[in-house]
């Protein structure tokens, strides 16, 4: 699933991205709206990581993200 997906169905995927990062609140899931910088960076912020290693997080996170959708179309 490519950003403009997740961003898409940001509202969808809030939930699981919640579950990954505790540290963030909903205020930081209201202002990241999608966007994969802004997630990154909190990330960085938050857990004190380096930024390869946020990102590193946010892109497992995606193909995770990725591999369950066709689990959620069943039906």
């Amino acid at each position: 699933m490519n950003w403009e997906q997740i961003e898409g169905k940001w509202k969808q995927l809030r939930g699981s991205a919640k579950a990954k990062w505790g540290k963030l609140n909903d205020n930081d899931f209201d202002v990241i709206s999608g966007r994969r910088e802004q997630l990154v960076g909190l990330i960085q912020q938050r857990y004190g990581l380096a930024k390869e290693a946020a990102e590193k997080q946010v892109n497992d996170w995606a193909a995770s993200v990725e591999s369950e959708e066709p689990r959620r179309k069943v039906g």
